[in-house]
């Protein structure tokens, strides 16, 4: 397959999302998606109380991963509820794997994992229940690389979007950061944070059309906004709105888009001199 190659017309994949809204916004759910092949869920998007529950009456069971972009409670407020739900079934103890960026994990075992006594009998860890996979540049999940990337929300370093080339992006919580996805490939869905009204972490619509190319916008998908109203606002203003529940086909990822592996940098590198 030559670099680039997108493998079928009709595409096995979708992003279901489970909530839309901002974190005032409940009603909305809270800010989601689900990446699914083949109609099944293959990895979870963050993990807010009103998402888990969302993900738990859509699929009648739990995700096999998630990806958390930061730790703000609307986006994992329900990590405790997960953990008594993987640990206690023997099945699912361990198996569950947690995609978190480097930086995030200390952020994570400090809101959610540190809680004294996770149990109240004691012997158990918060992270017994899980996989826990921190990652800078991205990882490996069934086959698909997935990049992940800073973006500008509160303080540097403490919040990331995620994208699968050729496929989508999803940007978390954000301001404007064309410098990253001006770059993207022109075929992927672009799922972007915006409300009618910016602020100094959240991007507004004069946000995307002061600091965005035609060209990306007509690919935008805009969700976590503030109310049902707002999503009508943004529609009539010609942008195509998420809605919890519902699903988008994507494009087939480039399968063929490897990150280069630090060995065979070393190795190559060694070989010219």
């Amino acid at each position: 397959m030559s670099a680039g190659t997108i493998h079928d017309e009709i595409s096995r994949y979708a992003l279901r999302f489970l909530g839309v809204g901002s974190s005032q916004a409940v009603e909305l759910g809270s800010p989601s998606a689900v990446l699914e092949r083949d109609g099944r869920p293959l990895l979870m998007i963050d993990c807010g109380g009103e998402a888990l529950t969302a993900y738990l009456a859509h699929y009648s069971g739990l995700p096999p991963a998630i990806f958390i972009t930061h730790t703000h409670f609307d986006h994992i407020g329900g990590m405790e509820r997960l953990f008594f739900r993987s640990y206690f079934d023997p099945e699912l103890r361990g198996q569950l794997r947690l995609f978190v960026p480097a930086s995030v994990v200390p952020w994570l075992q400090g809101r959610v994992a540190d809680y004294p006594g996770v149990l109240a009998e004691g012997g158990v860890n918060y992270w017994d229940a899980f996989q826990l996979v921190p990652c800078n540049r991205g990882f490996w999940w069934q086959g698909l690389w997935f990049e992940i990337f800073p973006t500008r929300h509160h303080q540097p370093g403490t919040s990331y979007g995620l994208a699968l080339t050729g496929s989508f992006v999803f940007s978390g919580d954000t301001r404007p950061i064309p410098e990253l996805l001006e770059q993207r490939p022109g075929q992927e869905l672009v799922c972007h944070d915006c409300g009618l009204v910016g602020n100094p972490s959240h991007t507004g619509i004069d946000d995307i059309e002061r600091e965005y190319s035609i060209d990306l916008r007509q690919r935008l998908l805009l969700y976590h906004y503030g109310s049902a109203a707002d999503g009508e606002s943004l529609r009539q203003r010609g942008y195509r709105v998420a809605t919890a529940g519902a699903a988008f086909a994507l494009r087939s990822p480039v399968e063929d888009h490897l990150p280069l592996p630090l060995s065979q940098s070393s190795t190559e590198q060694g070989s010219h001199e």
